[in-house]
């Protein structure tokens, strides 16, 4: 059976700015019909990644093909791709109707196939009863329904979305994420969604390349990238965990022995290969609080902060590092109060050992 093409292939590129290198052999694929997102801090070189896909930048090496095509050279009007950005630039003389079929004039459609279109993306975007409104009378969420509804009006087959969610109050933006993802599976168009918001990404992509300094630090489902995280930067980045220097005494494949502080040993997941002194990743949800008989870690408790949903203890372990951990909020749980002394387990399987 031949092998599935991907939508997107990108092959060790690299790109740079002089002396300035924002991207460093990069490679990945991305599947079509999928989510993917490009997850990282400003200045990780997502956004530049984004732009060479689209055809606004030009690659200083390597290559990307879209369904197979090699793309350098190529016009970004002559690539089945189209783009959302940050700042929606709708043209504020055009009704929202006449906004969403621009696209379609460029490309030589009639005027009869262009309305019946545009009427159709605004329906799926909700927004039909707005289709005579001109873009100032729209609040920031509906004129970001209007900008996808025209990014998706040609019916491109991959979709770049430039942090089109930053400009959104809290729950507006939430309430997107939801509405995207639905519109990703009902179209069936590869997304490509740039983002420096971790939530975001989880909560909506099928998979995340996590970004920094211009290399791709890890791949994977949501899933995968939060319980799993290869190094320190990723562990970090992704959610709230606790890192803490262990001594490693014995590696055996994907498994390593080390030592807690205070002298326990504990079997975890590995992505070191080596022995010495690593960081070990815990994250504050997977812990719980135990008699000192049971621990795995002693604390003494430093300050209890109420979070609504959850209560969050900072400690201090034996030896002085800090440590975080996140208790959901019950009234059966006897809340420990700061100065008292506690052990500290950890869920199975939850500590990782990560590679430098």
């Amino acid at each position: 059976m031949a092998a599935v093409q991907d939508a997107v292939d990108i092959r060790n590129v690299t790109k740079r700015y002089g002396s300035f290198t924002a991207l460093d052999g990069v490679s990945l694929g991305i599947a079509d019909n999928e989510f993917f997102t490009l997850l990282g801090p400003s200045g990780c070189g997502k956004t530049t990644l984004l732009r060479m896909i689209a055809g606004f930048e030009e690659i200083t090496q390597g290559e990307i093909r879209l369904f197979g095509d090699p793309i350098a050279g190529r016009d970004p009007n002559h690539r089945p791709v189209n783009t959302v950005f940050q700042h929606y630039a709708l043209f504020p003389h055009m009704t929202v109707r006449d906004n969403v079929a621009f696209g379609l004039k460029m490309k030589g459609m009639d005027a009869a196939s262009r309305r019946a279109r545009a009427e159709r993306m605004l329906e799926m975007v909700h927004l039909s009863a707005f289709a005579d409104r001109m873009p100032a009378q729209l609040s920031g969420g509906q004129q970001q329904r209007v900008a996808l509804a025209r990014a998706l009006a040609p019916e491109p087959r991959v979709l770049l979305l430039d942090e089109p969610l930053s400009a959104l109050d809290l729950k507006l933006r939430q309430a997107m994420r939801v509405e995207l993802k639905q519109l990703q599976e009902e179209t069936g168009i590869t997304f490509i969604f740039v983002t420096h918001d971790q939530e975001e990404a989880l909560t909506m992509s099928d998979r995340i390349a996590v970004m920094s300094a211009g290399q791709v630090q890890q791949i994977g489902t949501a899933r995968e990238i939060y319980e799993a995280p290869v190094n320190r930067f990723v562990a970090d980045f992704i959610g709230e965990t606790n890192l803490i220097e262990v001594e490693v005494t014995r590696v055996d494949g994907d498994r390593a022995e080390v030592v807690l502080p205070g002298g326990h040993r504990l079997t975890c997941p590995s992505a070191s290969r080596t022995g010495g002194r690593h960081a070990l990743s815990i994250r504050p949800e997977r812990m719980s609080v135990v008699a000192e008989a049971g621990a795995d870690m002693l604390a003494v408790v430093e300050r209890v902060v109420y979070l609504g949903t959850d209560l969050q203890l900072m400690v201090r372990l034996e030896g002085g590092a800090e440590f975080h951990v996140r208790l959901q909020n019950s009234a059966r749980i006897a809340v420990p109060e700061p100065g008292a002394r506690i052990g500290l387990r950890i869920e199975d399987g939850a500590a990782r050992l990560l590679a430098d």
